[in-house]
């Protein structure tokens, strides 16, 4: 019997003639759907049973080492005959050539229709070979570099089998405590919608056939990063204005760029639950913005909306989501087991099953799969690919423009390269898988370059090496739960000694790779353990300290703020961390990296973003008033503001003026001077505050940015336009418009500049 299918299937891929050429450039842009593709999609739906169409919408993670012995019992057993009777549409978590070939080879050459799998992984940061995690790149504001960075990701990705990514995550957030903000682009969504669009761009190219690109995925569609108190999973509750405004944006632009996919979130959003909302996933996205791609659900996601109280069992859950239009079930068991029947039933339309497979068949198309089931599985290409030169030259760039000076007093970076005793201290200074970061699937422990080894290359100065005190004492079980050290201190003598005939020390604190991510929310955002007492220990001995942190999150270091002399954000770099940070310590890179999101003086700050609404009582309204808004033991202000980030050299900003050039379009200019000694990059930022409006706007929007280098002494002019898309908004039905009346204007090198001046629209 299986020949029978085997014969069918290649009548099938026969029939359904190679696409390739069309595909180029129309295969990513969701606006222009491929005639031939939307033939060749119908055609094989109307061959298919109302069991196999589900199929499709069923995705299995990977459930037994495929070149081991076929599973027999259980659950494993199940999902292997629903594979071999072409009742799943994606697998996800199956990785390597081999495994690959293997489940493929099953979906092509065993079932009925021979229709491929589309294989899904988590490749937020890098496949094997790490870049830094999305909130470092987002610091970078380098919109090249962070697209090359996905591409250099895809390539590795699809070297070993992959052909999806769940990501980007576009989730603006304003919480640090929420631990997915280290896969996300920050707090701004005129930032992160720039981020989207590139790395929609870097995972899936220009053409979906092509064999080193992959399919992206918009998530968390949508409103994740606003749960409540930072807690992830937590529920959502935010106005129209928010929604439209900051929200959506990321979105749009992912959908802009042609991203394929979108995944649910698992919030509720106006008391219901993603998964099953079709507000979202009907109206705006597929109605409104016309995509034409398809929607996955989070892991679990629709089965849990009976854990929210929208769904009376299982099978109403299943109910509820394909109404809604999720069209894809991530391990929910919920439409294999219960659609077929809701159709019989007339509780799901099938029509609603033909759409949900037509964009997933769509999605395969795209990706040549019919043309090539096994495209992307080639064990030559795997081996010359995975960790070669080129990718690691890519996330050693990426991570040097991530990296973000924050303050560096009497200019003790960089540091001399000649004859000096440093004193290196912590134990993230000698880590070796920490770097990675959250997010590292399928990368190894201990691979990732050392801040040690990276300062080991400059063999000028004398390094001594001293932990002070373990960060961790271990992990319990999954999901990775860490055990921090709180009590043993036992080692800070030996870092207070090396540290006392120092001439510099260089302290690397901060959050082990898994303090952050997914279902690592924090209460409290200081140094972790006993960390901030080794440092100010250290102090004591020593005030020439660099403070190098590693974090996945905004820190609250105001004790080290107020007495530490240079501070480096070096967040969790990925693979090439330590060479990253000592090219940056020794000066052989000038930072350049501004902050994507705000660093709070204290948690109780938080949410704490630049651009808040101004209030009805922003300021004191007389001296030791008390009814205004503001805390009585902290001030409004951050630590580090958004956009923050200096540099070896030093710039100014001058002659700002405004000038109309067309109906409702203005032309900024500012002259900006490096100042300084030396070369560096500055990034050129542009904020707008439009006074009065229907609905009230922020005191500042960011609207545009620049990255300018310059040698010394050098000045350039540097203009921006301001058009309707920059000076509009969107109201509370979702509308955008654009209302006359008085703008200011500001530009400089971070959200607190006071360099502006007035137009009127």
């Amino acid at each position: 019997m299986n020949n029978v299918f085997n014969v069918f299937s290649i009548l099938m891929m026969l029939i359904l003639a190679p696409c390739s050429a069309q595909n180029k450039n129309n295969a990513v842009n969701a606006n222009t759907p491929n005639p031939l593709i939307e033939k060749k999609v119908s055609a094989l739906l109307s061959k298919m049973t109302l069991e196999e169409k589900i199929g499709q919408m069923n995705q299995y993670n990977g459930f037994w080492d495929v070149t081991g012995p076929t599973p027999s019992t259980g659950d494993a057993a199940k999902k292997y005959e629903h594979l071999k009777k072409g009742y799943v549409g994606s697998m996800l978590n199956v990785r390597g050539v081999d495994e690959v070939r293997a489940v493929q080879k099953i979906a092509v050459e065993e079932t009925r229709l021979g229709i491929p799998l589309i294989i899904g992984f988590d490749v937020i940061h890098g496949f094997k070979t790490l870049s830094p995690i999305p909130l470092a790149e987002a610091a970078s504001w380098d919109l090249e570099a962070i697209k090359r960075s996905a591409q250099v990701a895809a390539k590795e990705a699809s070297a070993a089998g992959i052909n999806w990514t769940f990501a980007p995550m576009v989730d603006i957030s304003r919480d640090a405590r929420w631990g997915r903000v280290m896969e996300g682009a920050g707090e701004d969504s005129f930032l992160g919608s720039k981020i989207a669009h590139a790395r929609v761009k870097g995972f899936q190219g220009d053409d979906l056939t092509a064999p080193e690109t992959i399919v992206a995925c918009a998530k968390h569609w949508a409103g994740y990063g606003f749960a409540e108190s930072g807690k992830d999973y937590n529920t959502v509750d935010v106005g129209t204005s928010t929604l439209y405004n900051v929200i959506f944006p990321p979105f749009k632009a992912a959908t802009d760029a042609g991203v394929r996919t979108f995944m649910n979130s698992f919030n509720e959003l106006n008391g219901i639950p993603a998964t099953g909302n079709a507000f979202l996933q009907r109206q705006i996205l597929k109605d409104k913005w016309q995509f034409d791609g398809f929607v996955v659900s989070d892991w679990g996601s629709i089965k849990e909306m009976m854990a929210h109280g929208h769904a009376i069992n299982k099978k109403h859950a299943a109910e509820l989501a394909a109404n809604a239009g999720s069209d894809m079930d991530m391990e929910s068991y919920a439409y294999i087991d219960e659609l077929a029947n809701l159709v019989k039933e007339g509780r799901v339309k099938e029509a609603v099953i033909d759409d949900a497979v037509k964009r997933i068949l769509r999605v395969k198309f795209e990706l040549g799969l019919f043309d090539d089931p096994y495209r992307y599985c080639n064990n030559d290409v795997e081996k010359q690919v995975t960790g070669s030169q080129e990718i690691h030259e890519a996330v050693l760039d990426m991570a040097k423009k991530s990296i973000v000076l924050l303050k560096n007093e009497k200019s003790i970076l960089p540091l001399k390269k000649q004859g000096q005793k440093i004193a290196l201290i912590g134990a993230l200074a000698s880590d070796k898988t920490s770097p990675l970061g959250s997010w590292r699937l399928a990368a190894e422990d201990d691979t990732a370059i050392s801040v040690l080894e990276g300062m080991q290359n400059y063999t000028g100065n004398t390094v001594s090496f001293a932990k002070g005190a373990d960060l961790t004492l271990g992990k319990s079980t999954f999901p990775l739960e860490l055990v921090i050290n709180t009590t043993d201190k036992s080692g800070f003598s030996e870092a207070v000694q090396v540290a006392k005939t120092a001439d510099v020390v260089v302290m690397v604190l901060g959050e082990h790779g898994f303090h952050s991510g997914e279902a690592r929310s924090r209460t409290d955002l200081g140094l972790p353990g006993v960390q901030q007492a080794l440092l100010e220990a250290v102090y004591n001995v020593n005030q020439n300290i660099v403070l190098v942190l590693n974090n996945g999150r905004p820190l609250t270091i105001p004790w080290a703020d107020a007495h530490i002399p240079a501070i480096v954000e070096a967040w969790q770099l990925g693979t090439q961390s330590g060479n990253a940070i000592a090219q940056v310590l020794y000066g052989d890179y000038n930072p350049s990296g501004k902050l994507p999101m705000t660093f709070p003086r204290s948690v109780g700050q938080i949410p704490i973003y630049y651009n808040h609404k101004n209030t009805g009582r922003p300021v004191m309204p007389a001296p030791n008033e008390v009814f205004w808004a503001h805390y009585m033991d902290e001030s409004n202000t951050s630590l580090y503001a958004f956009g923050h980030g200096l540099s070896y050299t030093t710039f100014s900003y001058t002659n700002l003026s405004v000038e109309k050039v067309a109906n409702q379009t203005f032309k900024v200019s500012v002259t900006l001077k490096n100042t300084g000694k030396v070369a560096g990059k500055e990034v050129v930022q542009l904020y707008i505050r439009d006074m009065v409006a229907s609905v009230t706007r922020p005191v500042k929007e960011l609207k545009g940015f620049e990255m300018v280098a310059l040698e010394p002494n050098q000045e350039v002019k540097v203009s921006f336009n301001l058009t309707q898309d920059e000076l509009g908004f969107f109201n509370n039905e979702g509308k955008f418009i654009v209302e006359p009346g008085d703008f200011k204007v500001f530009v400089g090198g971070s959200s607190v500049t006071a360099l502006e001046a007035n137009f009127k629209l």
